[in-house]
């Protein structure tokens, strides 16, 4: 393989959670702290704003959460996904494990904590990550920060040209190009011009589904 590790996000990449998940505990809250928003966001317009300025800046500067707030935010949304489990897509579970026959090693860098990402890839009947990156580290280590990839390149010795980060998002591509490494769009969670236009014209590949990935990395 070109590719010895491979570094998936999780929401939107490995599974389909923002249309059933993260957008619906995002209406929920405002309709609780921000009814005034209420009708203003769509599903597009929430799938924008992740990719573009992030979740967190998003809160902050658009909906105006105060820096308290958004952490209340952070435990309304994880209470909310303790108890709502999302799908992966099909054909994830197949790369993961062709991948790790192959001799090579899986990261997770994702938005998500670690406990969840964990507990989707067990109900989901994945292999477990080699390691994960998740939203419990540091604010300045968590994506768009590149901190994930070198971890990887100090903790097992590999080159920048072996790893693959695999994201829907930009946070995953800035955390890409700030460490150098390839970066491939999954595109297969939406259908969003502003999103697809970009990663199209910048990215290493630009990926519609999960079938084009696994003829990336095995051919």
């Amino acid at each position: 393989m070109k590719y010895k590790c491979l570094v998936l996000d999780h929401d939107d990449t490995v599974v389909d959670s923002t249309k059933e998940i993260h957008f619906p505990c995002f209406l929920k809250y405002l309709k609780i702290y921000r009814p005034e928003f209420l009708g203003k966001y769509t599903l597009d317009l929430y799938f924008e704003r992740n990719f573009d300025p992030g979740i967190s800046e998003f809160l902050s500067k658009e909906i105006g959460l105060s820096d308290k707030e958004v952490e209340e935010e952070e435990k309304f949304w994880a209470d909310y996904v303790t108890s709502h489990i999302p799908k992966t897509y099909d054909g994830i579970r197949q790369i993961i494990e062709r991948f790790y026959q192959n001799g090579g090693i899986v990261a997770v860098a994702s938005h998500s904590y670690k406990r969840y990402i964990l507990r989707d890839y067990d109900y989901n009947s994945l292999p477990v990550p080699t390691v994960v990156y998740g939203w419990d580290l540091p604010k300045d280590k968590r994506k768009p920060s590149p901190y994930a990839i070198f971890d990887i390149i100090d903790k097992y010795g590999i080159d920048k040209s072996e790893i693959l980060v695999v994201d829907d998002l930009k946070p995953g591509y800035d955390m890409a190009r700030s460490a150098g490494v390839d970066f491939a769009a999954a595109a297969w969670a939406y259908n969003i011009p502003k999103i697809r236009n970009f990663m199209r014209q910048r990215c290493d590949y630009f990926l519609e589904n999960v079938g084009e990935l696994y003829s990336l990395l095995f051919g």
